[in-house]
């Protein structure tokens, strides 16, 4: 199958790339880099052009509430509008677990707006929601930093590999469309100012993390149903201190 990968040079994308052609398959990374830009359009037809399946994991290049709004509601329906015009028969996206529930989060808002988008368009898709990637847990320190400390919340998270996703979305790409929102998480759950002491600790970082129910996650406040999944949802087997031996 012609499988183009929307994002296919980002973390997630260029290892999705290998892990197609590795079976077999015609795998595009469209990104700017690569001539496919789904903003200006520039390259799109062309790349879709013969096209199975799409799959989309690109990211937004702003946070900035209205910017990743327009980022991904402008991109979304430039992709469907081509895929709809190539024939595509399955329109793949990668999401994120608890979007509908931060509604201060404008990343998170943006998402559900692209949810609902490839819901409406009457193509065959499938959305994969996944909690947040063990290579961020990094960034989530840096946010929370306050002085010599690190503020966050005690809420429930349950993060997992970068590799878990992409064999969760390999799976889901050389599937039959599901019509539906599926979710994946790591196989373990615990708060998340807990799982950053971990890796601090592991990281020889003597920095106190402080547990804090007000602490903000990029704008929200959480509780424990914020950032995990619903039952049957596919779980990573990496397990957390694993990974980091790795890195």
């Amino acid at each position: 199958m012609k499988i183009v990968v929307i994002g296919g040079t980002g973390l997630i994308g260029s290892k999705l790339v290998n892990g197609l052609h590795e079976r077999g398959h015609q795998a595009v990374a469209a990104a700017p880099s690569t001539g496919v830009n789904s903003i200006t359009r520039e390259g799109l037809a062309e790349t879709m052009d013969g096209a199975d399946v799409v799959v989309d994991v690109a990211n937004a290049p702003s946070w900035e509430d209205q910017a990743v709004l327009d980022f991904f509601e402008t991109s979304t329906r430039n992709l469907l509008a081509a895929g709809k015009a190539a024939g595509v028969k399955h329109h793949v996206v990668l999401s994120i677990v608890g979007s509908e529930r931060l509604p201060d989060n404008g990343y998170f808002c943006a998402k559900v707006a692209q949810e609902a988008l490839i819901k409406d368009s009457g193509l065959p898709y499938t959305v994969l929601r996944a909690t947040q990637f063990f290579e961020f847990v990094e960034g989530i320190a840096q946010a929370g930093t306050v002085g010599d400390e690190i503020h966050l919340s005690p809420a429930l998270f349950q993060p997992l590999a970068a590799d878990d996703v992409v064999a969760a979305l390999l799976d889901v790409a050389l599937a039959p469309a599901a019509n539906a929102t599926l979710e994946m998480a790591g196989p373990e759950a615990l708060p998340m100012d807990e799982l950053v002491r971990r890796f601090l600790r592991l990281r020889g970082d003597n920095r106190k993390v402080v547990a804090d129910v007000h602490a903000r996650y990029f704008g929200a406040e959480l509780d424990d149903r914020a950032l995990t999944p619903g039952s049957g949802a596919r779980l990573g087997t990496i397990r957390f201190e694993d990974w980091l031996a790795r890195q």
